[in-house]
């Protein structure tokens, strides 16, 4: 009787078992062999789903890595300090400070000498000390960013010829702070330090971007981010955006040559009130004279230096192209 039924337990047993088996597995086959039909209905094999799943996983990378290099970049403050590294200038606050200040003296010294008046001196030192500091570090960040932007589409074409023959990024940017004009020479060594101080490559690139705040330096800081973080074809990248900045170039020079008739139309139109009236004061001194000698003729100067002003500012507003 012991021997009947340990075969009937063991097949009991057997038959749980393969029940059991059939309840947790059967919908997981099921909703597999489901998904192969629809997969075969579409005419998509499984490989081709799998580069779309891939395409849209680095897709989203990139989405997440712009949104941090954008994040990070935001939080820039322009300071002193920035103003007078993006001039390319060595100076301290304090050397600013005195630079100011001679400036200032000088400019308010000339004015009372000129004019014979305090308070024309006294407009003459604020501008001296504000005004003429602050344009000057314009200019000289105008003409830096203008040399840099000029030389980075070559750097970029270094980049990508080292990488193609497997030279690895490091080098390639060691290779342009040895190499290059300044003063992308001096920034990519900046960059260079700060990698070998600990920083990322990307996070040194972008620090770049706040040194020369420019579009183009701001493209390259993107796709070396874009690149560290989610791979990809680095050298087919650079490549890309190196001749994308010089269709830029291109497209900035066309607009130059189509807009320069205006330009030296503009200029012509507010250099005439100053060569008539010196013609004017040449010919007959006594009559043109009574603009800064009467108060009726002071107040039309003033009304119609103000009046010209706003005219130069719309036609440089008009001819301006930001591309």
């Amino acid at each position: 009787m012991n021997a009947l039924n340990a075969p009937l337990a063991a097949g009991l047993v057997a038959v749980a078992a393969g029940s059991l088996a059939y309840v947790f597995l059967m919908p997981l086959l099921a909703g597999e062999r489901r998904a192969e039909q629809r997969r075969k209905a579409l005419g998509q094999p499984r490989s081709v789903l799998a580069e779309r799943g891939a395409a849209a996983n680095r897709r989203e990378q990139v989405a997440k890595s712009l949104k941090e290099l954008e994040a990070k970049k935001d939080k820039t403050k322009v300071t002193l300090e920035l103003r007078i590294a993006r001039a390319g200038l060595d100076w301290t606050r304090r050397k600013y400070y005195v630079v100011s200040g001679i400036m200032a003296a000088i400019l308010a010294l000339a004015a009372i000498l000129v004019s014979h008046n305090v308070i024309v001196g006294l407009l003459a030192l604020f501008a001296g000390g504000f005004g003429l500091p602050a344009w000057m570090l314009k200019w000289r960040q105008k003409r830096r960013v203008a040399a840099f932007v000029e030389e980075l589409p070559n750097a970029m074409d270094v980049v990508v010829r080292g990488l193609r023959s497997g030279i690895p990024l490091g080098d390639c940017l060691r290779m342009i702070s040895r190499e290059a004009k300044e003063p992308l020479r001096s920034e990519f060594r900046v960059a260079i330090e700060a990698q070998a101080l600990g920083l990322p490559m990307a996070d040194a690139i972008l620090r770049m971007y706040e040194r020369v705040p420019v579009t183009e330096v701001n493209f390259f800081s993107i796709v070396i981010g874009i690149q560290q973080k989610a791979g990809g074809n680095l050298s087919e990248a650079l490549s890309n955006l190196s001749r994308v900045l010089r269709e830029r170039k291109k497209m900035a020079g066309k607009i130059d040559a189509m807009s320069m008739e205006a330009k030296v139309s503009a200029g012509i139109i507010g250099a005439l009130p100053f060569l008539i009236g010196g013609g004017t004061y040449l010919s007959s001194p006594d009559y043109t004279s009574l603009l800064w000698t009467t108060s009726v003729g002071k107040i039309a100067l003033v009304i119609s230096g103000l009046w010209m002003l706003a005219g130069v500012l719309v036609m440089k507003k008009m001819i301006s192209f930001d591309v």
